[in-house]
């Protein structure tokens, strides 16, 4: 765990240059399956609404850093807060979302 509590967000930015290491991040996109598919950097996609209601299952383990994206960050901040409250320890917010990883792309 290479994070501290404190700071559990993730900036575009940080996330656009691990995007281009060769490492495997573990990425849960919250957004609904048409937004997925019209537009996505891959991951695991679990719409909030799905994630909310059921036990939360994920392929990785409880420890292992998760980062969760949405649109505006706002969706992800509310899976953030389930998968914390369900023993994730290392769950890291995209600030602003995917509109603010696409602006520092273009």
């Amino acid at each position: 765990m290479n994070l501290s509590p404190s700071n559990p967000d993730i900036s575009a930015r940080e996330l656009q240059q691990r995007l281009q290491l060769p490492e495997q991040l573990r990425i849960l996109d919250v957004r609904e399956p048409i937004e997925y598919h019209t537009h996505n950097i891959g991951g695991l996609n679990i719409p909030l609404n799905k994630l909310a209601e059921s036990g939360v299952k994920l392929p990785w383990n409880i420890d292992e850093e998760i980062i969760v994206i949405c649109k505006a960050g706002l969706r992800s901040e509310t899976a953030q807060s389930i998968l914390q409250q369900n023993g994730y320890e290392n769950v890291r917010n995209l600030t602003g979302g995917l509109l603010a990883l696409r602006r520092i792309q273009e």
